[in-house]
């Protein structure tokens, strides 16, 4: 029988391994990928809006990310957007067009991201931890049978150790793309 702490904290370490995911595909490898710059807050008609909603981000080679605004007015404010984002990039307007060269990265460069993805791993870990505390903590308070709640402890333990498996496979996945030249 499943409990509804075991389902709510599933949900909530599921949201927590998704976001450190999601985090990790804001970095960069090397290869361009439209999720480098579809976050980037725009200025476009008096508001910051994300920038997958004012354009079309595709990559038509491994090296180069192509922008098409919905609105060929907000090219030059795409550019300054990204420019302002301090990612490292430097977008090109070409008409209704922004083309965003990715330069070739350092080894030294490569190692930094190494150390950022390592640092959003164990924030991700660090925060399955505190879902996995607050549970337990809840499930002190329901004053279960005692049978119950060890069995519980354990499911909670498990699901906690299968979430930062999960961070952890991911955090070598990501390492390995980045180191590899």
């Amino acid at each position: 029988m499943s409990h509804p702490l075991l389902t709510d904290l599933q949900t909530r370490m599921k949201k927590a391994v998704d976001y450190t995911l999601h985090e990790f595909s804001a970095i960069h490898t090397g290869k361009a990928t439209p999720s480098l710059v579809e976050g980037v807050m725009v200025e476009a008609y008096g508001s910051m809006v994300p920038l997958k909603s004012c354009a079309a981000i595709s990559t038509p080679d491994p090296r180069l990310i192509q922008i098409q605004p919905w609105d060929a007015s907000l090219a030059k404010a795409i550019a300054k957007a990204i420019q302002e984002a301090n990612l490292g990039f430097n977008p090109i307007v070409d008409g209704k067009l922004i083309r965003i060269p990715l330069p070739e990265m350092s080894r030294e460069r490569r190692l930094e991201f190494v150390k950022t993805c390592n640092k959003l791993a164990e924030d991700g870990r660090v925060h399955v931890r505190n879902l996995r505390r607050d549970t337990l903590e809840s499930l002190k308070k329901a004053k279960l049978p005692e049978d119950e709640s060890k069995r519980l402890e354990k499911d909670i333990q498990a699901l906690t150790d299968k979430s930062i498996k999960d961070i952890g496979d991911h955090l070598a996945h990501k390492e390995q793309e980045l180191l590899k030249v």
